[in-house]
């Protein structure tokens, strides 16, 4: 299996990528598809368990990049952008918008242990009943199927409710691998016209959405994992007054305003901090404007 070996600050990260006759095959039966799946899970669940992964982080860039694709589904056209300002800087009590609720979902969906408890939270209107079903839903096939099957259920009941559909798969995708959290992997693959195929159908798309989600999934953690492992490597160089508390929160969201780091140190210390650690490329500001500025690893 290939490997990606990144240096930072003298340590060596490796994460392992998924070799090139999973992503570059093209399975035609059921069969070869539900073979480069499993192949690509197994690969992927290598990087679920690897310590040197920020999952925390992981898991909410992937959440933002589903959220993008649950709101084109919905017909709306909001970018990342436009869904990071409307999860961190509404103000209590804001309504957060259409594509603002998506992306509020997907993160409480992914910061918390799967239950039907934690994912009732996030998928408010959704009995709990309902979600500990497809939470138990297919124990006797295949992950994928079993995904597959949830993502029919819920779609043939309600068939404008993606943004739950989707996260109830990955869900059941996860519980059925092991997985602590639900990782994003299907809504930023399967397109418009795979959520309105027959069952059959319906299952080799998300086969096959799997693939290329985990290929993808992958390359972001690697990434992921040599910038965290840059971004760790200068605390010790930090004099400001809870720099490491900081720099684990940054580790654990995808971005965050100076004022999410209030409980560690003062305002106008926020905002030199996350200056500094731009100029010494360890952080980015997202926003590219100069107030209401957003960073992230």
């Amino acid at each position: 299996m290939r490997k990606v070996q990144l240096q930072a600050s003298g340590d060596s990260v490796t994460i392992q990528r998924l070799p090139g006759w999973i992503t570059s095959a093209r399975g035609e039966t059921p069969e070869d598809v539900a073979f480069l799946s499993g192949a690509a899970l197994a690969c992927l669940h290598l990087v679920v368990t690897d310590e040197k992964v920020p999952h925390d982080l992981w898991r909410a860039r992937l959440a933002l990049g589903a959220a993008e694709a649950c709101a084109a589904f919905a017909g709306r056209r909001e970018g990342s952008a436009k869904l990071r300002d409307a999860l961190h800087l509404a103000r209590p009590g804001d309504q957060p918008g259409p594509a603002g609720e998506i992306v509020r979902q997907w993160r409480g969906a992914v910061s918390r242990p799967i239950s039907a408890v934690n994912l009732g939270r996030a998928l408010q209107g959704i009995p709990a009943d309902r979600i500990a079903a497809c939470l138990d839903a297919g124990r006797s096939i295949s992950p994928v199927d079993r995904a597959a099957g949830v993502l029919d259920a819920v779609l043939t009941d309600t068939p404008r409710a993606e943004t739950a559909a989707l996260i109830l798969a990955d869900a059941a995708l996860a519980r059925s691998l092991g997985w602590q959290h639900v990782l994003p992997l299907l809504a930023s693959s399967l397109k418009p016209r795979d959520l309105r195929k027959g069952r059959d159908d319906l299952r080799l798309a998300c086969h096959r959405s799997v693939v290329a989600a985990a290929g993808a999934a992958v390359g972001m953690a690697a990434d992921l994992a040599r910038r965290a492992a840059r971004l760790r490597a200068v605390v010790p160089k930090l004099r400001a007054k809870g720099a490491k508390g900081a720099v684990d929160l940054f580790l654990s969201q995808d971005a965050l305003a100076p004022t999410a780091l209030a409980g560690i140190m003062a305002d106008r210390a926020a905002r030199r901090f996350c200056d500094r650690l731009v100029e010494l490329g360890v952080l980015r500001e997202l926003t590219g404007r100069d107030s209401f500025r957003l960073y992230g690893v």
